[in-house]
C-alpha cells in the first residue's frame, strides 16, 4: 500500500496537466486495488489484535489501521484528480460510473445511458 498510494498521486497529476484520459482511467482502476489491499490488511491485523495474550498489539494494530486508512484516502484523492482530468478533456463526469467508465480506454462513447451528472 505504501508504494501504490503515492504512485497513484504522482500518476494522477500527469493526466490532469497533459490531458491523458487513458492514464487517468488507469489511476481510477488502481483505487479499487488499493481498497482491496486495505481490506486485506485490516483482516490480517484483526487476527493479531484479537490475541489476548499480547495486549500491546492492540495499540500497534490500531495505529497501523489508521495508517492504512490514510494511504487509502491518498488513493481516493488521486482517483478524484483523475476523474476531474477526464472531465476537463471529455466534458463527462465519471464519478459513480465505476467499471463502465473506467473500462472505456478509448474514451469514445458515453457511459451506458449517456449519463451526465
Amino acid at each position: 500500500m505504501a508504494d501504490l498510494a503515492p504512485a497513484m498521486v504522482k500518476d494522477a497529476l500527469g493526466p490532469f496537466v497533459h490531458q491523458k484520459v487513458d492514464q487517468a482511467r488507469r489511476v481510477c482502476r488502481q483505487d479499487e486495488e488499493l481498497d482491496k489491499r486495505r481490506d486485506q490488511k485490516f483482516r490480517e491485523l484483526l487476527t493479531y489484535i484479537d490475541d489476548i495474550n499480547y495486549p500491546d498489539t492492540v495499540e500497534r494494530g490500531i495505529l497501523l489501521v489508521i495508517g492504512y486508512r490514510h494511504l487509502e484516502r491518498m488513493g481516493d484523492h488521486a482517483s478524484n484528480i483523475s476523474e476531474n482530468a477526464v472531465f476537463l478533456v471529455e466534458g463527462r463526469i465519471g464519478r459513480h460510473q465505476q467499471q463502465k467508465w473506467w473500462g472505456n480506454e478509448g474514451g469514445g462513447s458515453e457511459p451506458e445511458g449517456g449519463a451526465r451528472e
